[in-house]
């Protein structure tokens, strides 16, 4: 499951962006300026960013060089929508950076066939999830915390995966059991329990990135 940040000031846009992106399957948190999309990063890095330029304050093309300059924020693709069409505007965008520039009026679904077709190619260089110095790499089944790899069993990895994929959704233990045990009738949904717990522990200082909901499930909220 990709994430995708909207950084968009008019509202009708980016609800547009968010109800269709949302349709589609996708992951949205919205900013209405760059200033508050930069304090969302530091909780939450997303796989790609929707921009516009004429933002409130910190203007767009200022927002994407200071991404561009951190390395920890290097493998987020930035799509460009904006109503600024002049060419000297798009090209120096798409040197300093930018995966793609779409200029307003716009076709919600031809961007939707650009997201995606910029996610397929991400996806196939990269693996991984990365939240608040978690990182995991689907590839090689490892997990880092803070650059120290996490000794995790393949359940608890892939719990893990699924909270960081789903945030802000929590889910039911039947859930945890359905999509992490499958079906087996010799496991008992009590054992979801037992491993949020033993994961909890070796998140250590950030255990309480899982959330209980009591008579619920877990999730990851932020």
């Amino acid at each position: 499951m990709f994430n995708i940040l909207i950084v968009e000031d008019e509202e009708t846009i980016s609800h547009l962006l968010e109800f269709n992106l949302q349709s589609e399957g996708f992951k949205t948190i919205l900013a209405e300026d760059a200033n508050l999309a930069l304090l969302i990063l530091k909780d939450f890095v997303p796989n790609l960013i929707i921009l516009d330029l004429m933002l409130p304050g910190l203007q767009g093309e200022d927002f994407l060089r200071i991404i561009k300059a951190k390395p920890e924020y290097k493998d987020i693709a930035i799509i460009i929508l904006s109503a600024k069409s002049q060419e000297s505007v798009i090209t120096t965008l798409l040197a300093e950076g930018a995966d793609d520039y779409v200029t307003k009026p716009f076709s919600i679904k031809v961007l939707i066939a650009k997201i995606k077709a910029l996610l397929r190619r991400i996806e196939k260089k990269h693996n991984k999830i990365k939240f608040e110095g978690i990182e995991l790499d689907f590839d090689t089944f490892t997990a880092y915390n803070d650059g120290i790899q996490m000794n995790l069993t393949t359940k608890e990895f892939e719990l893990l995966g699924l909270f960081l994929s789903n945030p802000n959704k929590i889910f039911s233990r039947d859930e945890l059991f359905t999509k992490i045990w499958g079906f087996d009738d010799q496991i008992q949904t009590r054992t979801v329990d037992v491993h949020i717990s033993s994961l909890r522990k070796k998140l250590s200082s950030k255990s309480n990135l899982i959330k209980s909901k009591p008579k619920i499930g877990y999730g990851l909220i932020l």
